[in-house]
This record gives C-alpha cells, structure tokens and sequence, in this order.
C-alpha cells in the first residue's frame, strides 16, 4: 500500500488548509485511516482518524473543533480540513492506514505511512 499525502502550504494564523491522502496497492485492504502530526524534537502526535464502515471518528485533543476528518472510499482518498490553525499547528502532517476497522489513537497500531506534508502557519 501507497499512501501520498497533499495539500499542506504555507498559511497565517487562523487560515484553513485541506489536507488529502490517497491510497495506492492494495487499498481494498485498507479499514482505518488517520492523520497525525510530527513538529520538530516532538512525538507524532494523534490528529484524526475514521473508519472505513460506519464512518466512526475520533479526534485528539490538540485540534479538537477545529479539524475535520472524512473520507471517499470509492477514491480511496482520506481528508482532513482545519480551520482557525495557530502556530502551534506547525508540523509534518502523516496519512496512515491499518487493516482493521478499529479506530486507534496510538501510531503503534498503524501498518502503513505516507511521505508527510509539511504544514506551517506563520504570519
């Protein structure tokens, strides 16, 4: 499985960006995807993630109200709007998929990662 991440940019402080990963191989394995983060000399840190049936999310609590996650599966593709972005924002964004419906928080539990797109928020 191939996961490439798109989307992220350079954006002020309370900009929106759209983030977009697509899924490439063997996608009809793929069940739950998230998005999670990664800021200089830090852990990756949970973001968002859903399953592939009955569209279950869950969010950590950095970004929570402020990000959107949602997916198209018939394109394979997962997305994740944020709104209202800080500084603090500022991060590698990583897509990542698991071959289970569960939706897990920890990177541990996730089989495969894309590249990362890099997202800063800066005035």
């Amino acid at each position: 499985v191939q996961l490439v991440e798109s989307g992220g940019g350079l954006v002020q402080p309370g900009g929106s960006l759209r983030l977009s990963c697509v899924a490439s191989g063997r996608a009809f394995s793929i069940l739950a995807m998230g998005w999670f983060r990664q800021a200089p000399g830090k852990e990756r840190e949970f973001v968002a993630a859903m399953s592939r049936f009955a569209g279950i999310t869950a969010y950590g609590d950095s970004m929570k109200g402020r990000v959107t996650i949602s997916r198209d599966n018939a394109k394979n593709t997962l997305f994740l709007q944020m709104n209202a972005l800080r500084p603090e924002d500022t991060a590698v964004y990583y897509c990542a998929d698991r071959t289970s419906n569960t939706v897990e928080r920890s990177p541990s539990m996730y089989d495969f990662w894309g590249q990362g797109t890099q997202v800063t928020v800066s005035s």
